[in-house]
């Protein structure tokens, strides 16, 4: 029968599965997984059999183990060697390319001559030799690894072994165990987290990519847990203390969690390149659930203000607990943890602020200001903005990926401001590499660069929209680049590091060098005009009225006329403006070479009620010379100064001693302050601690007393910060010396 005619059925579709999804894995694509979490590792089988078992074989003539000391005590020899001793961690901890040792007791005398056995060290969830995740040590000279193992010491049924890891293995934390070899097969210990064991970089071997030869710079950015932090403005820096405290508990395996957390392989750990640059991106939030929120709106209902922090170790833990980015950071709060979780994990670093720093986010190497035609600035038009200060890190290591000369200190930033390959990060970029225009390295130089070189450009718009370079400063930008001192609570000036000195020629070649990598420049030389506006320094308290004292200088031979055009803006640090509150329109004459002064009286009542965090306010100065039709400009900011917390620390000072910190603070104020958060830390003296009080009226006065315990000896301080939504950024510090 033909079926020729016939009518197909309509199709139906197939059921949807039931049940649940099938499970993802690699397999089809890996034998095995990678590795991307320090945390997970096997447990190594505590007998392997050279053949197929008839049993449990008799062990009782063999060497067998009975105990391992890790040797983890100050007085052990390896912690002080490592400059570890500061730890408190109840495991061993030490640096890569430097020996330490290890005790193992047998069940009787150690005989080289026909004995084998084997310290172990597994690292992630597949270990592997050929990776450098399983590395066997050998106490004999005729076998060994990668890593050198030697015997040190044998007393009685006692071994001391010598390990010595490469200079570029991987850092993290190991599970050690002792392997001996019998007839039958390997015998090993079982694991036991008192065995565990963190390999650090050591800036302290040459061999190692991380190595800083300065002693004074080692014991810096390593070792220092105390730490100062530069904000306000270039000519009237102010100073904020942090407590990096890369040596509390918890807080290196908070760093190692970071890690953990964006899946970076294990075998990528040992490179400061990939750690550094993967922790810039990691540190913020933006992209990859990272460690802090930022928040730049003055609004901190759901979390803690930036400026309330005073220090690392609650962030991290408080991270590292929750799986949660903690709430809220700004720049220096970035940069302040990010120094921790590099010191902490031995790569040299510090902290930078750069004045007057630049958001090129279009690499044009210029911030745009747009004047109309009489000289006043168009609000509706100027979109750039140029940060008060802007707080980043260097870090310190070879740069085998470049050129001879570009190594030493890098460039990294974990403050959220522009992409790099598709993530919020930026570096490691060279600053060497940024100081010579040599912007085409890796990683983000040109985008540093613009942070320290950009000209401020003013445009003059005319009515059919054409606009005129009417002035270029190319002197205001990357004004100067602070760190903190060696070993002194002094500040250091590092711009030299980065630029070559103003209008040099040195300076003149870096710019072109730089424009042959793309960044474009304005070329035009606006005439320069014949008035001058200068602004005196001034240090001006919160509530505080004033006087703007505005000097205008003829240095012509003919008499001239400025139509000038005073704005007074609160801004926030990034000099994005909040509101204006101040404007005025004096028109100015002035004598042949003489000068002029204009008064501005400035009412608190005008600004208060405007204040944002930070207390900055921006004073702009524009004009326009009836007579030549030049130009005349120039910006100020006045950072006002906030009252102070004073700190009192009394006791006997001595390791283990109970003492007393009691913090004091007044209201200078007509209106109460609401909702008021205190916290105080000191680094190996005092646990972070927080306080809370409701209201504190107008005029009255606050005290808290709190008892701490001193766990080490040496110089440091007790920091506090006071903070509410009406007033941020205050502070006070009190250094103490504790005795052993």
């Amino acid at each position: 029968m033909s079926d020729r005619g016939a009518t197909a059925a309509p199709s139906q579709a197939p059921p949807p599965p039931s049940g649940p999804r099938p499970k993802v894995t690699s397999r089809g694509r890996t034998s095995v997984p990678m590795a991307s979490a320090n945390s997970d590792s096997p447990d190594i089988p505590e007998f392997e059999y050279f053949g197929t078992p008839r049993g449990l074989p008799p062990l009782t003539e063999f060497l067998d183990i009975t105990g391992v000391d890790m040797m983890k005590r100050p007085d052990d020899g390896n912690t002080i060697p490592h400059h570890t001793m500061y730890f408190n961690t109840n495991n061993l901890i030490v640096r890569r390319g430097q020996e330490f040792q290890v005790k193992v007791t047998f069940n009787r005398p150690y005989d080289a001559a026909k004995d084998k056995f084997a310290v172990e060290f597994v690292i992630g969830s597949s270990p592997q030799y050929s990776k450098g995740t399983y590395i066997p040590v050998f106490p004999t000279k005729d076998r060994q690894s990668s890593w050198k193992g030697r015997v040190t010491e044998k007393s009685g049924n006692t071994v001391t072994m010598g390990v010595t890891p490469t200079a570029s293995c991987i850092v993290g934390k190991y599970h050690m165990y002792v392997a001996v070899s019998t007839p039958f097969g390997i015998r090993r210990t079982t694991r036991e987290d008192s065995r565990d064991l963190y390999i650090l970089f050591n800036p302290w071997v040459a061999d190692d990519a991380v190595f800083l030869e300065d002693e004074r710079e080692r014991e810096e950015c390593v070792m220092t847990e105390m730490g100062i932090i530069y904000h306000g403005a270039y000519d009237d820096v102010s100073e904020r203390n942090w407590n990096y405290g890369q040596f509390n508990h918890g807080v290196l395996d908070a760093c190692l969690y970071i890690m953990d957390r964006c899946e970076m392989p294990i075998t990528n750990r040992g490179d400061p390149i990939k750690v550094t640059r993967k922790a810039s991106a990691m540190l913020n939030s933006r992209d990859d659930d990272g460690v802090l929120v930022g928040n730049w709106n003055g609004d901190y209902t759901y979390g803690v203000a930036p400026t309330s922090w005073t220090g690392s170790t609650d962030i991290l833990l408080s991270y590292a607990s929750s799986k949660m980015p903690v709430c809220y950071a700004q720049c220096w709060v970035y940069a302040a943890v990010f120094n921790t979780f590099l010191r902490c994990l031995g790569i040299p670093s510090r902290v930078v602020t750069n004045f007057y720093s630049a958001h090129d986010n279009d690499g044009n190497l210029t911030t745009d200001i747009i004047l109309d035609e009489n000289g006043r600035i168009d609000r509706n038009r100027t979109r750039d903005s140029i940060w008060n200060y802007h707080c980043w890190n260097e870090c310190y290591m070879s740069r085998p990926d470049l050129p001879l000369g570009f190594g030493g200190w890098q460039v990294v930033d974990a403050t959220p401001q522009e992409t790099s390959d598709g993530m919020y990060r930026c570096g490691p970029a060279s600053v060497q590499a940024i100081k010579h225009g040599q912007i085409c390295f890796p990683f983000d130089a040109a985008f540093v660069f613009a942070e320290v070189n950009s000209d401020v450009v003013f445009y003059s718009r005319r009515k059919d929209g054409t606009m005129e370079p009417v002035k270029v400063n190319r002197t205001h930008v990357g004004r100067m680049v602070l760190t903190k001192a060696l070993g002194d609570l002094t500040s250091r000036d590092i711009t030299d590091q980065y630029k070559f000195p103003e209008g040099s020629a040195e300076e003149r070649t870096v710019l072109e060098k730089a424009e042959e990598y793309g960044c474009k420049r304005e070329k035009s030389e606006p005439p320069e005009a014949d008035v001058d506006l200068v602004l005196p320094t001034m240090e001006i308290s919160v509530g505080d009225d004033f006087e703007l004292s505005l000097e205008f200088v003829n240095r012509s031979d003919q008499r001239r006329t400025v139509e000038a055009y005073i704005s007074g803006n609160v801004v926030y640090y990034t000099g994005v403006t909040s509101s204006e509150f101040l404007f005025r329109t004096p028109s100015v004459t002035i004598e042949p070479n003489s000068t002029v002064k204009e008064l501005v009286d400035v009412k608190s009542k005008k600004y208060m009620k405007h204040l944002v965090e930070q207390a900055n306010l921006h004073f702009i100065f524009t004009g326009k010379v009836e007579e030549t039709g030049q130009i005349v400009t120039t910006m100020k900011v006045v950072t006002l100064h906030n009252p102070k917390v004073t700190v009192e620390v009394s006791g006997g000072g001595k390791v283990n001693e109970e003492m007393m910190a009691r913090v004091q603070f007044t209201n200078p104020f007509t209106f109460s302050l609401d909702d008021v958060y205190i916290r105080m830390e000191g680094p190996g003296v005092m646990a972070p601690k927080s306080k809370y009080y409701s209201l504190i009226p107008a005029g009255s006065s606050l005290t808290w007393t709190e008892y701490f315990i001193p766990q080490r000896s040496g110089s440091t301080r007790v920091m506090v910060t006071l903070d509410c939504p009406a007033l941020r950024q205050v502070s006070g510090q009190a250094s103490i010396t504790i005795q052993p």
